[in-house]
């Protein structure tokens, strides 16, 4: 159907074959690598490594998401969804059977560390999102973004249990091999996302010639989008930090350790409640006004978690909190940047502003060791984030919610 066959149609009804697609890829490309701490103590067991050595790996793949966003998401655009996310299928059960049988460091950390990281940056949210933004009309991006987030939150939630009961079954190495066979179905579950920037389902009307050069330079030369950026590496932060520390901290407290696995079970649950309503929220009401109430409430959970009595029930109350707090961010960010700059580049632009959080990922975690070791204390990371969310609610407040200024018949779509 032609672009102006789909204007005299009216708006094309909702992809739902897509939007299943891509949600089942989030949920299996999310899932494994945030399992990935299960792993840890019987690799090491057999391997001999220290937690260093581990601990690097896991870095390596961090910083590896985040450098490929931007550029799988900029090939995606340009050559076709289906491409990256067949891509992604290979390099992630490639990095996972290395992983399974490495013998050494180095394969460790291509393989758990280069090649799972790039493998999920290429079946990452900002791919999946510019897919379901191409085929879904403007006034549902946000929920469609929201149910795609929830999808990678279910991921999350449902990988951690499996992983454990397949490594109590099978053991670690055979675990990883099943895994890795399982990210072969990627390719297959990504067909029905074929396309590139200049496909999909909703008419993009006149559409503004920009090469991938101009595209970056008016993003980074517009204020807004580089708020955009400067707040979401402060989501990278605090979810990073807790995700690797929580459960030490836990155990610094006194408190059981059964509690620690709970509560990142919750936070994985209500994150799944927290994404879905972040995109029916900011589908309805401003995107940046939205996006700082999110960090400001995230600093207040923190203080009240520090200063109030640190007991079993508090630990529950915060994990829920932080669950619907934890990937809220992510439907309004992303769909922030199509409103700014449309769906052309999306792909690119959304996996720029993730670098920025992968950015904060790595100094999350790798801050919240240093600063240990210096203090005998998490306390002063715990408080770095708190004034951090106090810096995001404050840059987010004056971003606009607007296209960027072009010429009249090219505003994006």
């Amino acid at each position: 159907m032609t672009a102006a066959a789909r204007s005299e149609t009216g708006t094309p009804g909702f992809p739902w074959l897509i939007v299943i697609c891509g949600c089942i890829i989030a949920a299996l490309t999310f899932g494994p690598r945030s399992a990935m701490g299960f792993f840890q103590l019987p690799m090491l067991e057999d391997r001999g490594w220290d937690r260093t050595t581990f601990g690097l790996a896991m870095a390596i793949q961090n910083l590896m998401w985040g450098f490929g966003q931007p550029v799988f998401g900029a090939i995606s655009d340009r050559f076709g969804t289906w491409r990256v996310l067949a891509l992604s299928g290979i390099l992630y059960a490639s990095g996972l059977a290395l992983m399974a049988v490495a013998q050494n460091e180095a394969m460790l950390h291509i393989g758990g560390g280069v090649l799972v990281g790039l493998g999920v940056a290429a079946g990452s949210f900002s791919i999946v999102l510019a897919a379901f933004a191409r085929n879904t009309a403007p006034e549902n991006r946000s929920i469609v973004f929201g149910i795609g987030t929830a999808a990678g939150s279910a991921g999350m939630f449902l990988f951690a249990p499996i992983s454990q009961a397949m490594i109590d079954s099978f053991g670690w190495s055979d675990t990883l091999i099943y895994m890795s066979a399982v990210m072969l179905v990627i390719p297959l579950l990504a067909l029905p996302l074929v396309g590139n920037a200049g496909s999909g389902r909703v008419s993009q009307g006149a559409q503004f010639e920009q090469s991938f050069g101009e595209a970056l330079r008016e993003a980074f030369g517009h204020r807004s989008f580089l708020l955009l950026v400067s707040g979401f590496f402060v989501c990278g932060f605090q979810v990073a930090f807790i995700t690797a520390h929580f459960p030490a901290y836990i155990g610094d407290l006194g408190i059981d350790a059964r509690y620690a696995v709970l509560a990142l079970a919750l936070i994985g649950f209500f994150n799944i409640i927290g994404s879905l309503a972040s995109g029916a929220i900011g589908q309805r009401y401003s995107k940046p006004y939205f996006l700082a109430l999110i960090y400001l409430a995230r600093s207040v959970a923190v203080t009240a978690f520090l200063l109030f009595p640190q007991t079993p029930a508090t630990v529950i109350a915060f994990a829920v909190v932080m669950g619907l707090l934890w990937l809220s961010t992510v439907p309004p960010t992303n769909a922030l940047v199509a409103v700014m700059f449309g769906t052309r580049y999306l792909g690119m632009l959304g996996g720029i502003v993730f670098f920025s959080h992968q950015v904060g990922s790595f100094l999350g975690v790798w801050m919240g060791g240093y600063l240990y070791d210096r203090f005998g204390s998490y306390d002063p990371v715990w408080w770095l984030g708190v004034a951090l969310g106090l810096f995001a609610a404050v840059v987010h407040w004056p971003i606009r919610e607007k296209p960027v200024e072009r010429g009249p018949a090219a505003q994006p779509a």
